[in-house]
């Protein structure tokens, strides 16, 4: 392979081939509202799969699927003892999923390596494109599955065991569509992980900049907040003898929000879910049950909007005289990513002259696994008013083609060019 590596900082990937094959993925499950279900582990999954690893053969990329199903595409370097620069995401959707949501991430690695084909460049590490199982959680939880069984935050046995509506397990449907590899999960060297997204959020193209240069992952607390009051008929009870339920939650919940905005920039705060007993039009509410979803930078911010809404629930509970409990029900961490990592794309982003910022991700990826055990980053781009999960998601050529010449420059800052 002939070496390029006085020139390859004017290296760049072929959009249209990434365009494209994008769309030809999309075409699997594909959506009368130009959307795709193509949900994990199905007959739709196993197509994806498929095409992506005869792509993957088609560039000269050695291929290994683990137990857990998920896939690493290697191009060899010079020094193949030196652990793989790997890059990838994953390629199953919700039920009502776009284009370009894990499926991007995939695709942008696998221009990566065409690009470095067509180059001739030879790098000094292996680099690798990878395919997580199930990162979407829409079918089978927990979510993150396959990044999260190759990082051991759960075992091997629990995903197989998961079931989905119809009582199938993860176990079964793996080795229904042949995808149980040889390989233990996380027995695969990793010396960097990049990861390339579409926001998800609509701050990039607000702010009217092409790349995010995405700093960590958001800590998550959910909690069940409980309001126990009692049912009596809306008529006859005056105003001053209601043990009202719904009303104190209202105050909770306006609250939740309150102080997502007292923790700027990177505060969240979010009641997606309400179940109101007995949900009747002229009763009293009697207990009121809903979530609350806080989300910061730092699990010490994080921790203190927890103690304020806490806080907040005691004195409300003392006022009103009826009980609330507030139960935490999920915990993630904040998971910052490598500096290394981070400065890579950042530089990537300044050389290349594209427009860029400082951005965090408010939700799950597989990096955040891989950040536990290797150097980790992510390239966001921007998606058309920040809508995301849902059939009209969208992210413009130009964007798709410059975040993967991002997460190309980035991989070879760390890969090395011989």
């Amino acid at each position: 392979m002939t070496s390029k590596a006085n020139g390859f900082q004017d290296v760049r990937v072929n959009g249209e081939r990434l365009w494209a094959s994008l769309m030809e993925l999309a075409a699997i499950g594909a959506t009368d509202k130009g959307g795709v279900c193509r949900l994990t582990l199905t007959d739709l999954d196993k197509q994806g799969r498929d095409l992506v690893l005869g792509w993957a053969r088609d560039a000269g990329l050695t291929i290994t699927i683990d137990k857990i199903g998920n896939g690493f595409m290697r191009r060899a370097g010079r020094d193949n003892s030196l652990p793989p620069i790997v890059t990838g995401s994953h390629i199953d959707t919700q039920p009502t999923g776009g284009k370009f949501d894990g499926n991007y991430g995939v695709l942008a690695g696998l221009e990566v390596i065409r690009t470095l084909n067509d180059h001739q460049i030879e790098t000094q590490a292996p680099v690798e494109v990878a395919f997580w199982t199930n990162e979407e959680g829409s079918r089978f939880v927990p979510v993150m599955m396959g990044s999260g069984v190759f990082a051991k935050a759960f075992t091997l046995e629990t995903a197989y065991a998961a079931k989905d509506v119809a009582g199938k397990t993860v176990g079964e449907e793996l080795a229904r569509i042949g995808y149980v590899g040889p390989q233990e999960p996380g027995d695969h060297p990793i010396g960097a992980y990049f990861e390339a997204h579409i926001e998800q959020g609509p701050v990039l193209e607000d702010h009217d900049v092409t790349i995010g240069v995405v700093t960590g992952v958001l800590g998550i607390r959910w909690f069940d907040c409980t309001v126990t009051g009692m049912e009596a008929h809306a008529g006859p009870t005056p105003m001053a003898l209601r043990k009202d339920a719904m009303q104190i939650s209202a105050k909770l919940m306006q609250e939740v929000v309150a102080i997502a905005l007292r923790h700027p920039p990177h505060g969240r705060g979010t009641v997606g879910m309400v179940h109101v007993h007995p949900n009747s039009r002229n009763v009293i509410p009697g207990r009121v049950k809903f979530s609350i979803d806080l989300r910061n930078s730092t699990d010490a911010l994080v921790d203190a909007m927890a103690a304020e809404i806490r806080a907040t629930a005691a004195k409300l509970s003392e006022e009103s005289g009826l009980p609330i409990q507030i139960e935490l029900v999920s915990s993630y961490p904040a998971q910052p990513f490598h500096a290394e990592c981070v400065d890579a794309v950042a530089h990537a982003a300044e050389a290349l002259g594209y427009s860029h910022m400082p951005t965090v991700s408010g939700a799950g990826h597989d990096a955040v696994y891989m950040a536990k055990l290797a150097p980790s980053g992510m390239v966001f781009i921007p998606c058309k008013d920040g809508i995301s999960h849902n059939e009209i998601e969208y992210a413009k050529p130009e964007h798709i083609s410059a975040g993967c010449n991002v997460l190309l420059h980035a991989m070879l800052a760390r890969a090395g060019v011989v």
